[in-house]
């Protein structure tokens, strides 16, 4: 299946039938808010549907099991970008029941890789580099400690202002059910 094409032919009549006007808003988002989730796709409609939010409304960052691996990386520089630049006043790290994430096994996805033509000179040379792919690549047990870590990384980072609210929530990728893991009212005051 070749889905540029397809996406490129849609993309054309979508853009002279106007059908992006109705998607308008600003970069800023309306209700102050940053949302750092995982990249399942049973998320993708329902996540801001089972949170009554529409576009514009909030900054959404995507990644595998909504963790931070690194107070330093990517992704936490999205959210110091969404309060400082944006002024995003709250931050939610909404993981999700049945994530692959704590299915990963790293030692699986590297055979895979290796079928798939990655040399294990690539491999040595990570790891004379000083990185450990097993633990790159692993996940985690309980999505509930992984949600808790990645509040605190964010709560405790020495960049994020202390007003800031930073909430931990699992949405059930089923339903939509929300349950709070931590409340960041009541840890920020």
């Amino acid at each position: 299946m070749e889905n540029l094409y397809h996406i490129l032919e849609y993309n054309r009549s979508f853009v002279e039938e106007k059908a992006f006007e109705r998607f308008q808003t600003s970069k800023f988002p309306d209700k102050k808010m940053v949302i750092l989730s995982c990249m399942d796709t049973r998320l993708v409609e329902l996540l801001p549907n089972a949170l009554n939010l529409k576009n514009g409304d909030f900054k959404l960052i995507k990644n595998a099991g909504a963790i931070i691996s690194h107070p330093f990386g990517s992704v936490m520089k999205s959210i110091l970008i969404a309060i400082y630049e944006l002024y995003a006043e709250e931050v939610f790290v909404i993981g999700h029941y049945d994530c692959g994430m704590n299915q990963v096994n790293s030692k699986k996805m590297i055979a895979h890789m290796k079928e798939r033509g990655i040399s294990n000179e690539v491999f040595s040379t990570l790891e004379n580099s000083g990185i450990s792919l097993e633990n790159w690549l692993s996940g985690f047990k309980h999505v509930d400690d992984s949600v808790r870590n990645s509040v605190h990384l964010i709560k405790n980072h020495p960049l994020v202002p202390k007003d800031i609210a930073v909430h931990g929530l699992l949405i059930d990728p089923n339903t939509g059910k929300l349950d709070v893991i931590i409340n960041g009212y009541k840890e920020r005051d």
